[in-house]
């Protein structure tokens, strides 16, 4: 990942050694460009006739490469509407210094130059510029020559260099990089290297050094203790499932929050085998997984006074002689027996068992004042909200009001949505207490009832569907690439910290 500091100098000062020099542009409602030169002291009128001439709009994602003076390369990166006394809000801010790092790939070091007056606008453009510094090239082998390493030094230059709060924010913003990174690298991972197994693997090397306790267990502890949902869908695999658990606590916990994550490291549908355009992006589906346990690593860094349980539900949902049939009944984590009438709707029985066991532990500890539980869970939630917008659904308005706000002050767009009664009895079975599906049209909410027949009426609960937006199959925009996005990650963290009070 990148290196970042901060600095008080102007590059053209020369007491700033780099490459590059980003500023920030934006439009009038007339239509004409301003500049938001910031620290860095620039000729505005004599650039703002060059980009005029370039054709330049100051939207939001455009960036622009000129020779520099002072630098080798001068970058302009829009901010949209032009907002006089630095009044951008801040995900505007990690969106332009994102857009301006992905630009840079190929160049070692450039200096931010945009909006830092505030801290929130410091730690967006930290953050911004970190998230847009990264690629994935784990795989590559004649061809990586050929690619160009994404920037490696980020100097943010600002008016609160030289104080404390400002290293802290941007500490902060390195640790959400790395998680973010983190997850971006193994929903990208191809499943020929990511199983149930290297998963847990991977993770506990991460976690135990941060201050985390790990347990796994393995497909015989789950047969034996009743996990009916992960081993039924993991059994069709040579690769066998897992349910990984990670806990921290402090020594004086204001709270005590679950964090439940769908970890289907590869989704083929099993015996109701999905097309091949259908499965091409499967190996994100355990998008879910990644993000709780990405997000848990930073808050055990952060030292935050919580405490906090993280569920990894992990199997590979394969077509074999071992696979679950359509109309299978098996009993899941609990004693609630389950109809599998689509052997493709496999996120939500790898999370009932997951969300029962959670709920048990927390109540074994005083009771859980949040369970969040975070899936790529149906296609249905990219019908309904596209590509960029996550659902939030659950049980307890008041925990939707403060995920919602952890989101947006996360600079992550998540939209609420309904659990509509008349829905519910669509998932009632012949021979079983509840069918895994139920009726097509609302297919997302239809799935968020049935996790909802899992949750105790005591338990505040959110679900979060990020099926679409943890993976983009579109564009690189902003500080998102193609690929994984890490979705998720920054709200959960965020929302640790507001249950802290931080």
């Amino acid at each position: 990942m990148s290196v970042i500091s901060l600095s008080s100098s102007s590059v053209l000062e020369g007491s700033t050694k780099t490459d590059a020099l980003v500023i920030g542009m934006a439009r009038h409602e007339d239509g004409t460009i301003a500049l938001e030169p910031g620290t860095a002291g620039l000729d505005e009128a004599a650039l703002l006739v060059a980009l005029n001439a370039l054709g330049a709009s100051g939207k939001c994602d455009e960036v622009i490469k000129i020779p520099g003076t002072a630098t080798k390369l001068l970058v302009i990166t829009g901010l949209g509407d032009f907002k006089p006394r630095h009044g951008y809000d801040h995900e505007t801010l990690r969106r332009a210094a994102g857009a301006a790092a992905r630009e840079l790939s190929g160049v070692k070091s450039a200096a931010f130059s945009l909006p830092s007056g505030k801290l929130e606008q410091l730690a967006a453009v930290a953050e911004g510029s970190l998230l847009g510094a990264y690629a994935f090239d784990t795989f590559r082998g004649t061809s990586l020559k050929d690619r160009k390493s994404p920037l490696a030094h980020i100097s943010l230059l600002s008016p609160l260099t030289g104080k404390a709060e400002a290293r802290k924010v941007v500490k902060r913003a390195e640790l959400l990089a790395e998680a973010v990174h983190l997850v971006r690298d193994l929903v990208n991972t191809p499943p020929s290297h990511l199983t149930p197994i290297s998963f847990c693997a991977q993770i506990k090397k991460l976690a135990t050094p941060a201050g985390l306790k790990v347990s796994i267990m393995d497909e015989v502890a789950l047969r034996k203790g009743g996990y009916g949902g992960i081993t039924g869908v993991g059994q069709g695999s040579a690769n066998p499932p897992r349910l990984l658990h990670l806990s921290y606590s402090s020594a004086r916990p204001k709270a005590r929050y679950a964090y439940v994550g769908k970890g289907i490291t590869f989704d083929t549908g099993g015996l109701n085998l999905k097309p091949g355009l259908g499965m091409e992006a499967m190996k994100s589906d355990m998008g879910g997984a990644a993000a709780v346990v990405a997000a848990a690593i930073v808050i055990a860094k952060l030292k935050l006074p919580i405490a906090l349980d993280i569920w990894a539900p992990l199997a590979e949902n394969m077509v074999s002689d071992t696979a679950q049939r359509p109309s299978d009944v098996v009993t899941t984590y609990g004693g609630r027996t389950v109809e599998v009438i689509n052997p493709d709707a496999e996120g939500r029985m790898v999370l009932s068992d997951a969300l029962v066991r959670a709920q048990e532990v927390g109540a074994k500890s005083g009771g859980l004042d949040a369970l969040i539980d975070v899936a790529t869970l149906t296609g249905h939630q990219g019908l309904a909200l596209g590509a960029r917008v996550s659902a939030l659904m659950g049980n307890d308005e008041d925990l939707q009001t403060i995920v919602l706000a952890a989101a947006k002050q996360a600079g992550e767009a998540f939209w609420p949505m309904p659990l509509p009664v008349e829905l519910r009895a669509s998932l009632d079975s012949p021979v079983a207490d509840i069918a895994n599906v139920g009726d097509r049209f609302g297919g997302m909410l239809v799935a968020g009832l049935f996790l909802q027949e899992f949750i105790n009426k005591d338990v505040p609960w959110a679900h979060l569907d990020i099926a679409s937006p943890a993976y983009n199959e579109g564009k690189a925009h902003g500080y998102t690439p193609l690929g994984g996005t890490g979705v998720a990650v920054r709200t959960l963290v965020r929302l640790a910290e507001s249950a802290c009070g931080r």
